[in-house]
């Protein structure tokens, strides 16, 4: 018991000394610690912090949100990734606005009943916001556990995550949750990192198995890492006499669902890149194009891939009626400057930001 009191003391106190100022800690507001934790998902709290001002500039609360359209949720979220994360985000706030009268519910089962909201994150906002004596555990606080008392069963597996848990639970120190959560997550975001930790500036290495026999570096247990899939495209970037660019909207049921792209093509890595974007429209359009000039290529990795883009301008020839390719996609013509107002992946996002490159007489 005195070893989990002294765990616990100088955990506290190092938060209280180092925490960051993160926005959403200002107030500890419910709608704004439950956007932080789900944009915290897969990001680096520093890039959060970006996005967490942005998205409260626009969406200052769940009604606004909930009143929002989906492509201004798409615009706000652009460049982040895991846009599932925004759409749940847009989904459950509606639902809070119908059935909890715009008041982000307070107990466990009706937060779980959200979309977008699991075990990790309903237990966040109860001890965080609402300062409920609830356990968390995530990637951090796996990492730290893992050291702190030499786990050896793989984190992720069904053996590593109940004991995990389990002294998540035991070690709480009851009416202090907020605080204790957070300096679970931030001694691991800060000093129990990934690789080498910094155990010199660790303020529980006297607590620390892993520490004490010199076997940090063998922690957490990992098994089964995703293999990083390689992924060639060719995008087509086609540009009218009038300076407008043609692009489409993805479908709703597929990766990155209803933003908007240049029409692009999966291709082998054997493929000619010149010969496939041709292959890209109907014959009647590809005989109106010309050009074809290579641009900028451009890597993208999300979720476990890693995608090369070879993307190149075209021009249409005077007047084309109807759709450049097959799909039933919706498409549209757009100025440069319009593009700007549409909710673009990363990667093609890096592709608007090179073409002032090639096409320096139009304005983005």
């Amino acid at each position: 018991m005195k070893k989990v009191n002294q765990l616990q003391q100088a955990l506290l106190s190092w938060f209280a000394a180092n925490a960051r100022p993160l926005p959403w800690r200002e107030q500890y507001l419910s709608y704004q610690v439950w956007v932080s934790e789900i944009m915290l998902q897969q990001t680096q709290a520093e890039r959060g912090v970006v996005y967490f001002k942005r998205w409260m500039a626009h969406f200052p609360d769940v009604v606004s949100l909930a009143a929002a359209t989906e492509d201004e949720i798409l615009k706000c979220w652009e460049g982040l990734g895991y846009y599932s994360r925004a759409r749940n985000l847009h989904a459950a706030a509606k639902r809070v606005v119908q059935v909890h009268g715009g008041k982000l519910p307070d107990t466990l089962a009706a937060l779980e009943a959200l979309p977008g909201i699991g075990k990790y994150t309903a237990r966040a906002i109860l001890s965080i916001a609402f300062q409920q004596d609830s356990p968390v555990v995530d990637g951090n606080v796996e990492r730290l556990f893992a050291r702190l008392f030499a786990i050896d069963e793989p984190v992720k597996k069904a053996a590593g995550q109940s004991r995990i848990w389990g002294l998540a639970e035991a070690l709480l120190p009851l009416g202090q949750a907020r605080e204790w959560n957070q300096a679970l997550m931030e001694c691991g975001a800060l000093v129990c990192v990934r690789g080498t930790p910094r155990c010199e500036l660790c303020p529980v290495t006297a607590e620390c198995e892993s520490f004490s026999t010199g076997t940090t570096g063998a922690r957490p247990v990992v098994e089964g890492g995703k293999k990083i899939v390689q992924v060639r495209l060719v995008a087509a970037v086609v540009v009218d006499d009038s300076g407008r660019v043609y692009v489409r909207q993805r479908p709703a049921n597929v990766r990155w669902a209803n933003m908007w792209e240049f029409p692009d093509l999966e291709i082998t890595e054997s493929a000619q890149p010149l010969k496939a974007v041709v292959g890209l429209f109907k014959k009647g359009a590809s005989r109106s194009l010309d050009g074809f000039l290579p641009l900028t290529t451009v890597n993208h990795k999300y979720t476990r891939y890693q995608a090369t883009v070879h993307p190149f301008l075209c021009r249409l020839r005077g007047a084309f009626s109807g759709k450049l390719q097959q799909e039933e996609q919706p498409c549209r013509w757009v100025t440069l400057e319009e593009l700007n107002s549409l909710a673009f992946s990363s990667g093609h996002r890096q592709i608007i930001d090179y073409l002032p490159e090639f096409l320096p007489e139009q304005k983005i």
